[in-house]
């Protein structure tokens, strides 16, 4: 009989994990991860660590499973929390979820499983696994999960073979409906409970609160800068000029973040901390009087700083976007590209967006997406993520 180590959260799509592998014949153990101690900056009403492990028990002991509590959080401050600080502080937006799946369920958590001797490790992802032969070899495939409102790919695309080949996904040919259903059929007490948001295994977090444990608020100006500003217009003009040619140099202003002076705009209000805000944003700016809303268009860590535009401004919208060579990631080895070669793919920079049909473009220090489209909010620090139909092929960190 296979063993399966189970990641129960003490939600419903854990839950219905754990039973679903225990119909299908495997001897199944339950494990709580405890990522973090420090009750002072999670919003509990949201995601009570506390109430999450007893949850994850009582589905435990109705299921008949062996339980226990793991505590992670060394791993986890270091490996994620460490690495958050580092990029906010550096004016890049992390996305936690992705590294804790890379760092801490499919590493960390997978060692201990093993120690454990489990062949597998399982997890509540709506997501699907595949095997397929290219020329004798066999590849792991990653597929997005059946439920079209619920797939979660993209949290587990920087994933490599091997941890692919040692997880389970049990849910992911389902709907969350059907996830639910059977929760209430067995009498899970789960089964109507709210999904959990926030940090991976902690909870929903008061981000400014968090933050300021090592990045210590500094009060700014906010910029305001107007949609017909001239370096906007020449940037337009030149994406246009370049048309169809996609050399390098074309694809360096395609991918170009947008850049501003504090001489460029309007000085509006102010802020405790550019480290604090990202492309995009628009809560927490409160800056009224405005025709249409401020978002982020852009912060400078180094001067504290953060530009801003009204509405659907220009300077929320890119073509394309860069990824060094050092961050790129193939899930699928065998689709590597090479330097000089391209693909297109379908892409998305956020989870939850759209699929968009992209172009990559790889060259010695890295690789260039060009979207058919202009896509809102490229943010650095973020990963963008490519597929081949419903198939993850690679991921990366945005530049």
């Amino acid at each position: 009989m296979k063993r399966v180590v189970v990641g129960l959260s003490g939600g419903v799509d854990s839950s219905v994990s754990a039973y679903l592998l225990q119909q299908d014949g495997y001897e199944v153990i339950g494990l709580f991860m405890r990522n973090w101690h420090d009750e002072s900056v999670i919003l509990d009403s949201e995601c009570p660590w506390v109430e999450d492990s007893n949850d994850a028990l009582l589905v435990a002991q109705s299921l008949g499973i062996p339980f226990q509590t793991i505590d992670l959080s060394l791993a986890y401050k270091e490996r994620i929390v460490d690495y958050m600080f580092a990029e906010y502080q550096a004016g890049r937006t992390p996305n936690p979820d992705v590294l804790c799946n890379r760092e801490i369920k499919f590493d960390v958590f997978l060692k201990t499983a093993l120690e454990l001797g489990a062949d597998y490790v399982a997890t509540g992802h709506y997501c699907q696994k595949n095997q397929i032969e290219v020329e004798g070899q066999t590849y792991y495939q990653l597929i997005a999960g059946a439920d079209n409102n619920k797939d979660q790919s993209y949290f587990l695309c920087q994933l490599n073979q091997a941890q692919l080949a040692k997880a389970l996904f049990p849910i992911g040919h389902l709907q969350k409906s059907e996830v639910r259903r059977i929760a209430a059929e067995q009498g899970l007490v789960t089964a109507d409970k709210k999904d959990s948001q926030g940090l991976c295994f902690v909870g929903k977090i008061k981000l400014p609160e968090f933050l300021q444990q090592q990045l210590a608020p500094k009060k700014g100006k906010i910029i305001e800068i107007a949609k017909d500003a001239s370096m906007l217009q020449l940037q337009q003009e030149q994406v246009e000029a370049i048309g169809s040619n996609r050399n390098e140099a074309a694809l360096k202003i395609l991918s170009r973040k947008y850049a501003f002076d504090r001489l460029d705009g309007e000085i509006v209000g102010e802020h405790n901390g550019a480290h604090y805000f990202t492309i995009g944003q628009r809560k927490g700016l409160q800056v009224g009087g405005k025709k249409e809303p401020l978002f982020v268009l852009a912060t400078d860590t180094n001067k504290n700083l953060i530009f801003t535009g009204q509405g659907q401004h220009p300077a929320l919208y890119r073509k394309g976007l860069f990824i060094h060579q050092s961050e790129m990631h193939w899930l699928r080895p065998d689709k590597t590209l090479e330097v000089g070669q391209k693909a297109a793919y379908l892409c998305r920079i956020r989870y939850r967006q759209q699929l968009v049909p992209a172009t990559l473009y790889q060259h010695k220090e890295g690789c260039y997406i060009i979207f058919e489209t202009a896509q809102r909010g490229i943010t650095t620090g973020q990963f963008a993520a490519w597929y081949e139909g419903t198939a993850l092929i690679g991921s990366g960190v945005i530049s």
